[in-house]
């Protein structure tokens, strides 16, 4: 058995594939159109890792997608969360759970699913403003 890829479903492919391209810095390793079916299938993963890409599978015919928070999360880890996170607010995103002890942080994707942010090597960062005293911002 072999792990291939996860899936979610996006409501705009364009705003979805920028979000993890020039945002979370995703490449795209594989799309699929399919006419017939009216969807389009692009895979995305971390230059890292292109064997584990996440698969936004957009539907043509609009819908409205809920309860992303039942999902669970992706999650992914970076060389220093700190450095990472400033980037992602300089980018306009919200870290809705800040790494105030310098090992993790959660933000959304724009359909709400949850991404864990975590800090390389299961280590610490030392805790440091303004990350220690950021406040949680909605849920994750």
């Amino acid at each position: 058995m072999r792990y291939l890829h996860t899936m979610i479903r996006v409501s705009n492919l364009e705003t979805s594939l920028d979000f993890f391209t020039r945002i979370l810095g995703f490449v795209e390793v594989r799309r699929t159109v399919n006419d017939k079916g009216r969807y389009t299938l692009v895979f995305v993963a971390c230059p890292d890792n292109p064997d584990v890409p996440v698969e936004l599978t957009y539907n043509w015919d609009p819908e409205v997608y809920t309860g992303g928070r039942n999902f669970g999360h992706l999650a992914y880890q970076v060389d220093n969360i700190y450095e990472y996170c400033e980037r992602l607010m300089k980018l306009g995103v919200t870290i809705n759970r800040p790494p105030r002890e310098g090992r993790m942080a959660f933000i959304k994707t724009p359909d709400g699913i949850s991404i864990e942010v975590l800090q390389k090597d299961e280590g610490y960062l030392p805790v440091q403003e303004p990350w220690k005293s950021m406040p949680n911002i909605g849920s994750w």
